[in-house]
């Protein structure tokens, strides 16, 4: 067996997102499996590097999961002689940086969301990784979720006809951390560091509809911080600067207007945390995280308002399950195959540093939006 070693440096793998997602549901994961297959007959086995800036955390890491290599210095992972691979899943004001300091090294690139603070950054750490000849890429990992498939497969085959409207929720409760600890990081809630749901969400929200529905032509956001003390690791209170929920409106091209509600102060009452709902002349779809259902024009029913009488409908039972048709791997890790596969291979890959800059506008754009309350074009991004 041919097998070709690929050193991939990881920064901010001591983060929640960095270690379970990409360090041991990714790249653990498909050394797990034996490595990854090329159509050459190789095998890409992946050398993970570990990088962060808590020397305890890093080493407990590498001794939990029996790695060899991890250091606390960016210039020293760069220089390591087994890294191709840079990735980035640092807190966003971090990322800019590391993420030149890499493409000056001539090493290809892979990175979380969003790719930096602003769109003129976002768009030169393109131009950078174009002029160096680096490889580039960044995380959708949406697009690979076994429920977001499957409402792909049925917006290419034409289930829905002319596609209406969509419709999203995002969100839940996150605690303030006074009386029950907080499920995310304080510097979410923090705008001079970075935080906001529309700088987190807004990068997802572009891809998802970019990819099935048509690009997004318009941007009306209206955001809010509904939580305005939270109570950080130590136990500190702090005042919330960054908004905490946001309910934008898109259109789309071909007129598909999208609605999206995200929000860290809301309490699910939905099967998952993420729904879409797509309406169409010809059939609608509920689609979520994993799972996706389906109703038809021929087996809509004819709902009759009348406030006087209560609901007798089952109306969630009157939706079908669309049966899966395929094995759905993790999302994360399929999409580092893709990634690995076109730095070893040149194998095509459309998710690159300008497909980051492009939830980079669309967040910028809702963030001003939302101070001037009014609708924004969103003009298309060239280099």
């Amino acid at each position: 067996m041919d097998r070709k070693v690929i050193g991939v440096v990881l920064n901010g793998v001591t983060g929640r997102m960095g270690h379970r997602q990409h360090l041991v549901r990714s790249i653990l994961a498909i050394r797990e499996q034996g490595g990854l297959d090329l159509d050459d007959g190789r095998v890409l086995w992946p050398e993970p590097i570990l990088l962060g800036r808590n020397e305890a955390k890093l080493r407990a890491l590498a001794e939990r999961h029996g790695l060899e290599h991890w250091t606390t210095s960016l210039d020293e992972a760069l220089a390591h002689p087994l890294t191709e691979v840079y990735f980035d899943a640092q807190v966003t004001p971090a990322r800019e940086a590391a993420l030149r300091a890499a493409i000056a090294a001539g090493k290809h690139v892979y990175t979380e969301k969003p790719t930096a603070e602003s769109l003129d950054a976002a768009l030169e750490l393109a131009r950078l990784a174009r002029a160096a000849g680096v490889r580039n890429g960044v995380v959708q990992d949406k697009l690979f979720l076994p429920g977001l498939r499957k409402l792909k497969r049925l917006v290419d085959g034409g289930f829905f006809g002319r596609i209406l409207s969509v419709r999203g929720e995002f969100g839940y409760w996150v605690f303030e951390g006074d009386w029950q600890s907080a499920q995310r990081p304080s510097w979410n809630y923090r705008a001079e560091d970075g935080g906001g749901v529309i700088l987190d969400m807004f990068p997802h929200w572009r891809y998802v509809l970019d990819n099935l529905f048509g690009p997004v032509r318009t941007v009306y956001a209206h955001a809010s911080t509904h939580i305005p003390h939270r109570v950080d690791e130590q136990g500190r209170a702090y005042p919330a600067t960054a908004d905490d929920a946001a309910y934008g409106v898109f259109e789309l091209a071909g007129g598909v207007v999208a609605q999206i509600n995200s929000s860290w102060a809301v309490r699910v009452d939905r099967d998952e945390l993420v729904e879409f709902q797509v309406d169409g002349t010809e059939g609608s779809a509920v689609a979520g995280l994993r799972e996706c259902r389906i109703q038809h024009r021929a087996t809509t029913p004819r709902p009759v308002w009348n406030p006087d009488l209560p609901a007798t409908d089952p109306f969630r039972a009157q939706w079908q399950p669309v049966p899966a048709n395929d094995e759905y791997d993790n999302g994360f890790k399929v999409q580092w195959e893709l990634f690995l596969r076109h730095v070893a291979t040149g194998s095509a890959y459309p998710w690159d540093l300008l497909e980051g800059a492009k939830g980079v506008q669309l967040a910028e754009l809702g963030l001003r939006s939302a101070r001037e309350g009014r609708r924004l074009d969103v003009p298309e991004l060239v280099l």
